[in-house]
């Protein structure tokens, strides 16, 4: 295992052991808490810039295209994401192998709305296929929602499949009636593809998609799913 001699953490990792589990509507079963997270060689903690040797990016890649990012790259998006105060990438550690198998991204959006309050969205949550019947991915997407509450968000959003819509609805999300309007426009890809995949996503908005939480300590969360 490799070892460090000085860490950054993302953001100050004492704000996760303030979580209270019990607010969240999810059923863990047996309980578990980002402070305890089920097993004595798991850690759930904010990313750090030594990340890049644990496996992180690779763990991103079971979830989407990541490409072939540099160490250099790795560690200039990591001061930027740090130097806004704005991301929170938080991860579940294997501390056995020291290795990442769980991660998701909180994203604070200001806003002048709602008196300059702040908005959060939760993105890239991703947990190594390896680890299943260990409710990881219950773990990380309520403690990320958690957080968001903790630090003020008035709302939480969300994008997900229509596979995941019922995982998201134990965790406190509904869908919302006529307000299915989830849309993109894709920057990545040639003009044609761009174009067919934005009337996909048209195409898939009609069948109501859009979700929010109905729990009444889930009041500031309005994610919507596709």
């Amino acid at each position: 295992m490799v070892q460090f001699s000085q860490e950054t953490y993302l953001y100050d990792p004492k704000v996760l052991l303030q979580l209270d589990f019990h607010r969240s509507p999810a059923k863990f079963q047996p309980f578990i808490s980002a402070a305890n997270p089920g097993e004595s060689w798991m850690k759930v903690r904010p990313l750090k810039d030594t990340d890049y040797d644990r496996g992180f990016l690779q763990l991103l890649s079971q979830l989407t295209h990541v490409g072939n990012v540099s160490r250099t790259q790795f560690l200039t998006r990591f001061s930027q994401m740090k130097a806004s105060g704005d991301y929170y990438v938080t991860v579940i550690e294997d501390t056995r192998k020291g290795e990442i198998i769980g991660a998701a991204s909180l994203i604070i959006e200001r806003k002048f709305i709602h008196d300059c309050s702040v908005r959060g969205r939760l993105e890239d949550v991703v947990v190594n296929d390896t680890y299943r019947g260990k409710q990881l991915g219950k773990l990380i997407v309520v403690t990320v929602s958690l957080l968001a509450e903790q630090l003020g968000c008035y709302k939480m959003s969300l994008d997900c499949k229509d596979k995941l819509i019922k995982f998201y609805e134990t965790l406190g999300y509904v869908l919302i009636p006529g307000n299915s309007n989830s849309m993109t426009i894709r920057y990545d890809e040639a003009p044609t593809k761009r174009n067919s995949t934005s009337a996909g996503v048209v195409a898939a908005s009609s069948s109501g998609d859009s979700c929010q939480t109905n729990s009444q300590f889930y009041n500031f969360f309005s994610p919507f799913c596709y």
